[in-house]
């Protein structure tokens, strides 16, 4: 626990001081909380401290993070309000028990031939359309209050057109705060054009509108007419409020996503920001290792993620232009059944959006660079205490494991860049060493691994830049005979443990290397060895489990050693061996199939 609550630790401590929201996750990946921050680092730190005193709750939720991802938002504000939307997507657990929807604030816009621009607290009446949500219901109210008044809309509870001319127009049309719609002379189209224009003075802040206030504002400061135009003043105050407070949530309803870069020398990052009715659901990030053509890597990118997607998106806002910009439009358009299109926006709301965008990318690439200079690191460190030629980039590791004289097994693992490589691991059943014998086990795995790469089997090359055996100086004594006989030369020592199965230090010949004072090159140490045990345990013990299962056929008349043996290679499991069908028991044990039939039978009630 102290180990994973270092990780996690050590990630926190590698995020910035942007403001934004970060996401703890269980074990098996799902959301847990959500909350937002002022300043990343210093937030999610705050969780991890060994001082830190917190309460029943927040002790609980520890105990159960795993991991953490993070969004990186323009501020403080935009953190919030994403909180807010994430919480009510995700549910998390642990929000639940603390947080509800009080607080947040909408725009309401009625449907029907007159709709009207009010405030509301909830989105709950389906026969309107909700901007939002927002923070500040004063905000809200007087951006309200401040839209009805300049494009006069009605706020009265008359309903139209059923109530027109049915009473006298009410004094907000006399002293010119409404254009009187209630008196049945202004068309449905031509009040649904100036609704148009409210609400996008609402969502865009037109300038000109602006301007135009700030024109009264100045005009009214000239007459002396200072109360006016501080009123004035805080209308457009408010409605910059109300502009700025809405860059997490875009004024746009449609469904489209923000894919943004960053990268540096060799390694490259991508995070896909994707808004559905134009609300921000959710952020995906991408790592691209150093195996990558600059020139193409938007294009793969989105070739390789979008075709085989459900939700493709009308519209995607990119970075850059990229190659064949045509070619995987056409190609998104087709899978997506509906017109797709790529936007390179240049300024305004869309821009902004692909700077925070390229901030998560950035962000998420630090982390990803800052892991990997960590490894790197840990692995110069056992350059220089090894003495070694070059970095050790290719580590591989041996382990012995039996149950008595029975399952004699090795196991070989491969670390790459200082992270294990498992497509490189390995597997080998004891043959020619009668009995016990650890140092000849040892020995016999490695001439046998090495007789391979001298055969040229390309799945044993190349050869590694350090061997690290599970064992002393006996073990790397009696691996160098080995080494010696067939011309191979790589390092090679040993991982001692202590008393406690801890690595304790490094085995050569003729003394041991202490590594406890380097804690990073102790964790990539302890972690390879570790791996190596678990790796060859793990086949020690189905290779005892089928043993054991190998005897119990021996039971049935006419099925010795080999043929259950035989029946073990091809039915690798108990369950196998008991879905099989009396024909594949008779192919595989070489049998007739009246036997067949009998151990089917034999299976079905032992098995």
């Amino acid at each position: 626990m102290n180990e994973h609550i270092d990780y996690l630790r050590d990630k926190a401590n590698r995020l910035s001081l942007s403001p934004g929201v970060y996401l703890m996750k269980d074990k098996t990946g799902k959301i847990i909380y959500v909350g937002k921050a002022k300043a990343l680092k210093n937030r999610v730190t705050s969780y991890f401290r060994h001082d830190a005193n917190h309460n029943a709750k927040t002790l609980k939720l520890i105990d159960n993070i795993v991991d953490f991802d993070f969004i990186v938002c323009p501020s403080e504000l935009d953190a919030l309000v994403l909180e807010c939307s994430l919480i009510k997507l995700h549910k998390p657990k642990y929000n639940i028990l603390l947080k509800d929807d009080k607080g947040y604030n909408y725009i309401k816009v009625s449907k029907g031939a007159y709709p009207r621009i009010s405030y509301a607290l909830n989105t709950n009446d389906p026969d309107a359309d909700y901007i939002g949500p927002f923070t500040s219901g004063f905000t809200v109210k007087q951006a309200v209050e401040e839209v009805n008044t300049i494009f006069m809309l009605p706020t009265c509870n008359r309903r139209f057109p059923m109530d027109f001319g049915r009473e006298r127009p009410c004094l907000n049309m006399h002293i010119k705060k409404c254009m009187g719609v209630c008196r049945g002379k202004i068309s449905s189209e031509e009040y649904r054009k100036i609704v148009d224009e409210a609400l996008d003075y609402l969502r865009t802040g037109s300038q000109k509108s602006v301007d135009q206030l700030t024109e009264e504002m100045n005009e009214a400061a000239e007459n002396l007419e200072f109360e006016k135009a501080a009123k004035i003043r805080d209308r457009i105050q408010a409605i910059t409020r109300l502009r700025n407070s809405q860059k997490i949530f875009d004024y746009k309803t449609d469904d489209y996503d923000i894919v943004a870069l960053a990268q540096n020398v060799s390694l490259a990052s991508v995070a896909v920001v994707k808004y559905r009715g134009g609300r921000l659901i959710d952020k995906e990030n991408f790592f691209i290792g150093d195996e990558y053509d600059p020139g193409t890597m938007r294009r793969d990118f989105l070739l390789s993620y979008y075709p085989d997607r459900e939700d493709i998106p009308k519209e995607i806002y990119i970075d850059e232009e990229f190659d064949d910009m045509e070619l995987v439009t056409q190609l998104l358009r087709e899978k997506a059944g509906h017109a797709v299109k790529f936007i390179v926006p240049q300024r305004g709301q869309g821009m902004a959006q692909i700077v925070l965008a390229k901030n998560n990318a950035s962000e998420y690439l630090a982390l990803r660079v800052g892991r990997t200079a960590r490894e790197i690191n840990a692995l110069e460190d056992l350059r220089d205490l090894l003495g070694l030629d070059k970095i050790p980039l290719i580590i591989e590791s041996y382990d012995m494991s039996n149950f008595g004289e029975d399952g004699r097994v090795g196991g070989m693992i491969v670390y790459r860049n200082g992270r294990p490589f498992k497509p490189g691991y390995r597997r080998f059943n004891i043959k020619d060493v009668v009995g016990i014998n650890d140092y000849a086990s040892m020995q016999e795995v490695l001439r046998r691994r090495m007789q391979r790469y001298l055969d040229g089997d390309e799945s044993f090359m190349p050869l590694p830049d350090l061997i690290l055996l599970d064992g002393g100086q006996g073990h790397v004594a009696a691996v160098s005979e080995v080494f010696a006989q067939m011309g191979i030369d790589v390092p090679l020592f040993g991982l001692v443990k202590d008393s406690k199965h801890r690595t304790r230090a490094i085995a050569r010949e003729g003394g041991e290397i202490a590594i406890s004072a380097n804690k990073p090159l102790f964790k990539l140490l302890t972690n390879i060895q570790d791996e190596v045990h678990r790796y060859s345990i793990t086949f020690q013990r189905v290779k005892h489990k089928q043993k054991t299962y190998a005897l119990e056929l021996t039971e049935v008349p006419g099925i010795g050693q080999a043929k259950a043996q035989a029946l073990m290679k091809a039915f690798k499991t108990r369950q196998e061996l008991k879905n099989a069908a009396p024909e594949e028991l008779r192919t595989a044990a070489k049998i007739s199939i009246e036997k067949a039939q009998e151990l089917h039978q034999f299976i079905q009630e032992r098995f």
